[in-house]
């Protein structure tokens, strides 16, 4: 195992964007904390607040990330065989994992790979995202069309959770606004990769806090209207208990609540490389791990104390960065790597064998260092973040 560092890491080190690191790990951190907090949002306004907050951006953001760094051309022979071995296949084994413990735990015997346990249904979403972009990318207005199919599949009940269907055409307009706006070449044009102006940062700055404010004056209407389960996009407005016609006003506005959000946390990242950067490399191992570790205390009752729901929201939101920031670690990755990246070799024919060595481009589209085994949270790629990706997001 070798522990040099790259060759020639201050020039390639320069021409990484951190911006991108720094948002995917800030992303994975807030995934970690909202189900971290889940539990005492029913006893806490606190925690009810703060959890509205995260999950009116967060999973939309991510969706965004992941379609900035996505291509819509023709996939080819390399990119297919990433959709297979690094999301189908980690999709099967961790379900697989999912359904023994369900069954030992709680006794449940049902065995439905088709519905997704707990945080699996982003890998079928990425999947699926990546398949239809090619096809989507050949209309006028795909963004237009992506918005209309988010807000019409609302009034099908028959669109639920099986392949993670509502939730995908419910964020697909954030992953279509992602490869949009790095098409346009947004950041690049307006320099934003590189600063943002303080009275910018200000705009933004303002912008969550009269959100959370608006969420903290009015808790007791978001609790009673069931405001956190229009951000899920899994249910169809029946389901939400409204099915009058404009029910479909309410998810384009819960939209544009989300896109506003999504540029405000954009412009607030640091543009600077920092301690953490290097953790947005990881941000499939965190996804996929942290929920077994959360999943005893939540399932254990720890959690529901109305008495303590206060105290714990602080004590949830540590623990979770704490855990965060360990998942990103490179002894977990090197550990997990065959579930998180297996590479089945013996799948493919002879002629179309994927190359040897970890693969450097996780599907969200971070690019990670050449040498995995390294303990640095400084990437040493050779590569700029931006439109390096082949894989799917």
């Amino acid at each position: 195992m070798s522990t040099a560092p790259a060759t020639g890491s201050a020039s390639t080190r320069s021409k990484r964007i951190p911006l991108w690191d720094n948002a995917r790990f800030a992303c994975i951190t807030l995934v970690v904390m909202g189900h971290g907090i889940q539990r005492l949002v029913g006893d806490s306004d606190a925690a009810l607040t703060v959890y509205l907050v995260i999950y009116s951006f967060h999973m939309p953001a991510f969706a965004f990330i992941s379609g900035y760094f996505s291509k819509s051309g023709a996939p080819s022979i390399r990119q297919m065989q990433r959709v297979i071995t690094d999301i189908v296949l980690p999709y099967v084994f961790m379900e697989s994992i999912w359904t023994a413990v369900k069954f030992f735990a709680e006794g449940d015997e049902t065995l439905n790979p088709t519905k997704p346990s707990w945080t699996l249904w982003f890998l079928l979403a990425l999947a699926i995202f990546r398949l239809v972009l090619p096809y989507l990318a050949l209309v006028r207005w795909p963004l237009l069309w992506a918005v209309v199919l988010s807000v019409g599949v609302g009034y099908l009940d028959n669109v639920d959770s099986t392949f993670s269907l509502a939730r995908l055409f419910g964020i697909l307009p954030f992953f279509v606004l992602g490869w949009r706006v790095k098409k346009w070449d947004l950041f690049a044009r307006l320099r934003l990769n590189e600063h943002i102006p303080w009275w910018v940062r200000t705009a933004a700055l303002a912008i969550f806090a009269m959100w959370a404010a608006c969420v903290w004056v009015f808790v007791d209407l978001w609790r009673d209207v069931g405001l956190r389960h229009w951000f899920f996009y899994d249910q169809s407005y029946d389901g939400l208990g409204q099915d009058a016609w404009w029910a479909g006003a309410v998810r384009l506005a819960v939209l544009l609540l989300n896109t506003v959000l999504i540029a405000a946390f954009i412009v607030l990242i640091p543009r600077h490389r920092n301690v953490f950067s290097g953790f947005g490399q990881a941000t499939m191992y965190v996804y996929l791990l942290h929920s077994f570790a959360l999943y005893p205390l939540r399932e254990s009752g720890l959690l529901k104390h109305e008495a303590l729901a206060d105290y714990l929201l602080p004590v949830m939101l540590g623990v979770s960065f704490l855990l965060a920031v360990a998942l990103s670690t490179w002894p977990v990755r090197r550990f997990f790597r065959p579930l998180i990246e297996p590479k089945p070799h013996w799948i493919f024919t002879r002629d179309d064998r994927l190359p040897a060595g970890p693969s450097r481009t996780d599907p969200t589209g971070s690019r990670r260092p050449r040498t995995e085994s390294v303990p640095t949270v400084a990437p040493h790629s050779g590569e700029e973040d931006a439109g390096s990706s082949e894989r799917p997001s």
